[in-house]
């Protein structure tokens, strides 16, 4: 197994992850950071730890480092895991053997928790919050969380098929990154995982949840310590990449649909003082429509969309028919 690590200006973070990767596996895996420009020490401390890294000079986002780490190792899985995320022991194992046992899995995600700094971390706690129960798919074509904030114990977490892979931490089959050709570098950040499982779904591939296996998750950490203005970021390239993904996949009966949801999306936007950005963030995605219409008709020619489109809206709990194909 390869596990590649992103990472951006979170040096505590990252060398806790780093440390629960090593006592699970040891040295039977490539551990690879791929690190952002960080200003924090990160690439002195990955150099004084002997941990393999690339250290590029600025930061080029989160789908850019994940292509460039897969490239850069050779396994025929790969775990992707970010920065702030610390991997519960036996976790990887079970991991690889659920991925390894079906040949039609692209992916396949844990159970992943909230990580609080301040509270004892224990899988079993049935007072734990959910991060994911894995990716669905609303009407509109957005992805979501399943179970996100829910407690541990209240969550529906037995071992089923999911829509996609939350890309906090998912274990990926080489195969279908070479065939898909990665996630899309134009998203830098947010989404990219969405639209890299509307792809995968596209082809033929199944995603699953391995809710044995458990991976805590801070979340946002690395975007708050490294942007000025993260929230207005964050509102510029979610709108952005959502609509990409949108535009890709979703049937254009979906458009009025759509319309609607996005009026609304705007106005909450207008309300917590992020128009500008959720504005400007549509507007390039706009500005992509010719490349996003060549796509579309690209996924059309080599696979089957309705693969995707039959999670729209799909309830979490629901087990979707086995596409054919793979």
């Amino acid at each position: 197994m390869a596990v590649v690590i992103p990472s951006w200006n979170c040096l505590g973070d990252l060398t806790e992850c780093v440390r629960s990767v090593r006592a699970e596996a040891g040295g039977e895996l490539e551990l690879l950071v791929v690190d952002n420009g960080s200003s924090d020490g990160t690439p002195a401390f990955l150099e004084a730890e002997g941990i393999e890294h690339v250290a590029l000079p600025r930061n080029r986002g989160f789908a850019r480092a994940v292509n460039l780490g897969v490239a850069r190792t050779s396994s025929p899985l790969v775990m992707v895991l970010n920065a702030d995320t610390v991997v519960e022991p036996g976790s990887l194992r079970r991991l690889t053997d659920a991925l390894s046992a079906d040949p039609s899995l692209g992916g396949v995600q844990p159970l992943i928790l909230q990580l609080d700094g301040a509270q004892e971390r224990d899988p079993d706690d049935p007072g734990a919050i959910v991060y994911s129960l894995g990716q669905a798919l609303t009407v509109d074509g957005r992805g979501r969380e399943v179970g996100a904030g829910d407690r541990r114990g209240s969550a529906a977490a037995e071992r089923r098929e999911i829509f996609g892979v939350c890309g906090a931490a998912c274990l990926l089959r080489r195969e279908l990154f070479r065939e898909l050709g990665g996630y899309d570098e134009r998203y830098f950040a947010f989404c990219e995982d969405v639209d890299l499982n509307v792809r995968g779904r596209v082809a033929g591939w199944r995603f699953e949840l391995v809710p044995s296996a458990v991976v805590w998750h801070a979340g946002m950490s690395a975007w708050s310590a490294g942007f000025t203005r993260p929230e207005a970021d964050n509102a510029r390239l979610v709108a952005r990449n959502r609509l990409a993904t949108q535009i890709k996949f979703m049937p254009v009966r979906a458009i009025p649909r759509i319309l609607l949801v996005e009026a609304g999306a705007l106005a909450r936007a207008a309300r917590a003082g992020r128009l500008l950005p959720t504005l400007s963030g549509k507007l390039e995605a706009l500005r992509w429509l010719p490349s996003l219409i060549r796509e579309r008709r690209q996924l059309r020619r080599s696979g089957e969309p309705g693969r995707a489109r039959a999670w729209l809206g799909a309830s979490p709990k629901r087990r979707a028919i086995r596409p054919s194909g793979r």
